[in-house]
């Protein structure tokens, strides 16, 4: 049922998805956060689920449970931990497109408003001083996003490189 549910939840894009719910909530930083958050849960559903999936038909696993471990002790101890390495390299995924959602929302003028600084609403705001030569103002926004979302794609595929078993240390696949 709740695979059911996150399925519909893809059945939407998830930009359009978080204006329809920012509209009906109103702009804010704590809206935004609910609204990014509400609007990712799938995607970690769907890998933490795929994941788990995948480690319970592993041979240890299996003979974990013919010695007569409970279902929470092998939850717990070996399911859980031995599956978080996609959840993290997604979640390094999901900062970078928090950050340019958040962005878009702002842009948009139904996100985080002026006082509370954000790099969306600035590229909002320097828009109209593109006629009069004053490129910069939209130029360091911008720029200032591009270098944060890559950074933290660099990191994410650095995350999924020393994570991944078959890959060594340099870098050569076994």
């Amino acid at each position: 049922a709740v695979m059911r549910f996150m399925d519909i939840m893809f059945a939407f894009p998830a930009v359009v998805l978080a204006i329809a719910i920012m509209a009906a909530l109103g702009p804010g930083i704590l809206n935004v956060i609910l609204v990014v958050v509400f609007v990712s849960i799938p995607q970690f559903a769907r890998i933490s689920r795929s994941t788990i999936i995948t480690e319970k038909e592993k041979p240890y696993v299996v003979a974990i449970r013919g010695t007569g471990a409970s279902t929470v002790r092998i939850i717990f101890q070996h399911l859980l931990p031995n599956s978080m390495a996609p959840t993290i390299v997604q979640s390094t995924i999901m900062m970078a497109w928090a950050i340019l959602t958040e962005s878009a929302l702002s842009f948009l003028g139904v996100g985080i408003r002026p006082p509370t600084p954000s790099w969306g609403w600035m590229l909002n705001d320097g828009r109209a001083y593109i006629i009069t030569g004053q490129w910069w103002l939209i130029l360091f926004p911008g720029l200032a996003i591009t270098l944060t979302v890559l950074a933290l794609n660099f990191v994410g595929d650095t995350l999924r490189d020393a994570f991944d078993p078959r890959v060594r240390r340099r870098g050569k696949i076994l």
